[in-house]
């Protein structure tokens, strides 16, 4: 799988990290109501080193399974978006799951706005041309990130504890099933 270096949609431009994004990593990661759903044990991003470490990180695990990219919004940074192998439970350190995960981070100032889904929709598209599957995990109290799941045409499994050691919700898409993205769901 190769996703493209650079997604568009209407409004948004999803590209690669680059060096100059580090005030916006730190301002995005160091806000709790961002990184309280982030990882098993939630932290905020606390300096601007830890900042400019997670680019680069990020920048190194780009490959052919991994892409990250910062959404931009008429050339400003509102949020990220990722797609990763995503690890399964059991003995540390964590193995591959097999499966691929996409996520999304967004600046508390540009929420519910739809550019979480509009971005995600794009590289969840771009990602199942080669994929026959993609997932998605949440907190079971992360309401907002289920609701771009299903906005993206997602469909919800329910509670899992097969990723990360952690109990979640699960979402998966597959290239095979026709898209319900924007519609409502059954019973609603």
């Amino acid at each position: 799988m190769r996703i493209p270096t650079t997604l568009t949609t209407d409004r948004l431009t999803l590209r690669p990290w680059r060096d100059d994004d580090v005030d916006f990593a730190f301002d995005l990661y160091s806000r709790w109501e961002v990184a309280r759903f982030l990882g098993r044990t939630p932290a905020v991003m606390t300096d601007r080193v830890e900042a400019e470490r997670r680019i680069a990180r990020l920048r190194a695990l780009e490959d052919d399974l991994r892409a990250f990219r910062v959404v931009e919004l008429a050339g400003t940074p509102v949020g990220t978006v990722m797609l990763q192998p995503i690890p399964a439970s059991g003995p540390e350190p964590l193995r591959p799951s097999g499966d691929t995960e996409i996520g999304w981070h967004f600046h508390p100032e540009h929420w519910g706005h739809g550019y979480a889904a509009e971005a995600a929709r794009a590289l969840l598209t771009a990602a199942l041309a080669d994929l026959p599957r993609v997932v998605a995990v949440t907190y079971p109290d992360n309401a907002a990130s289920q609701r771009v799941c299903e906005r993206i045409g997602m469909r919800r499994l329910g509670p899992t504890d097969a990723y990360y050691n952690v109990r979640m919700e699960l979402f998966e898409a597959s290239a095979t099933e026709e898209s319900g993205a924007d519609t409502p769901p059954e019973g609603s």
